[in-house]
C-alpha cells in the first residue's frame, strides 16, 4: 500500500478497472491485517469483492501468521503467496554455500550475500536432512509447507529451468506433515 494515497483513493481505482473490463478482479500485495479488513470492506460497498492477497511467506518469513492468514480466512479472500523458497534459500542451491552464478552472488537483486549467514546454512542444511528423509527436496519440503496452511490457496516459484519446475510441481505429491515433522521445523529455525 502506498502511504502518501488514500486506502478510499486506491480501492476505488481497483473497482474502476474491473468495472471497465481492464481487470477481471481484485487483488491486494501486502497489507496488514487491518489494511486487508479496510480494504476488502471498501471493496465490498463498492461492489467488487477482493479475491486475493499476495504476501510474502516461507518457513523463514512467518510474519504472516500474526494475524494476515486469520484475517484472509476471515474475510474469505484467497492468498498466493510469493518468496516460499525465500530467494532461492529454501533450495538445495546455498546447501554447500554461495555459488558464483546463484542471486546472492550478485550485487544486485532481492537477496543479499550477507542474508545466508553460518547459522542460516546451518538451518537450512538441516532442513534439507529433513527433506531427505520424507523423501523430497528441500524445495519440495518448503512449498508442502506452505501450501499446508487452510489460508493459502497456491504459491508462486520462480523457476529459471524446466527442471525447477517440475521439482516444484513434485511438491503436491506430497503435502502432509506430522506434528513432530512441524515440530522439528519449528526447533530448527
Amino acid at each position: 500500500p502506498d502511504p502518501e494515497t488514500p486506502l478510499e483513493e486506491t480501492m476505488g481505482a481497483l473497482d474502476t478497472a474491473v468495472r471497465q473490463g481492464k481487470a477481471l478482479y481484485a487483488g491486494i500485495s501486502a497489507y496488514s491485517p487491518d489494511e486487508t479488513r479496510r480494504a476488502a470492506g471498501l471493496l465490498r460497498t463498492l461492489g467488487t469483492p477482493c479475491l486475493i492477497h499476495q504476501p510474502r511467506y516461507s518457513m523463514l518469513d512467518r510474519s504472516v501468521e500474526y494475524g494476515l492468514l486469520a484475517t484472509l480466512e476471515e474475510e474469505g479472500i484467497g492468498c498466493i503467496v510469493f518468496s516460499p523458497l525465500e530467494q532461492g534459500m529454501l533450495t538445495d542451491r546455498y546447501i554447500d554455500g554461495i555459488p558464483d552464478d546463484s542471486r546472492a552472488a550478485k550485487a544486485h537483486g532481492f537477496l543479499r550475500r550477507e542474508e545466508i549467514t553460518v547459522e542460516r546454512l546451518a538451518q537450512i542444511r538441516r532442513l534439507g536432512e529433513m527433506a531427505r528423509q520424507r523423501s523430497q527436496s528441500l524445495a519440495q519440503m518448503a512449498l508442502a509447507w506452505v501450501l499446508r496452511h487452510s489460508a493459502v490457496t497456491s504459491a508462486v516459484i520462480g523457476a529459471s529451468r524446466v527442471e525447477q519446475l517440475e521439482d516444484c510441481v513434485a511438491a503436491c505429491e506430497n503435502l502432509s506433515f506430522t506434528h513432530s515433522e512441524l515440530e522439528e521445523i519449528d526447533r530448527i529455525l
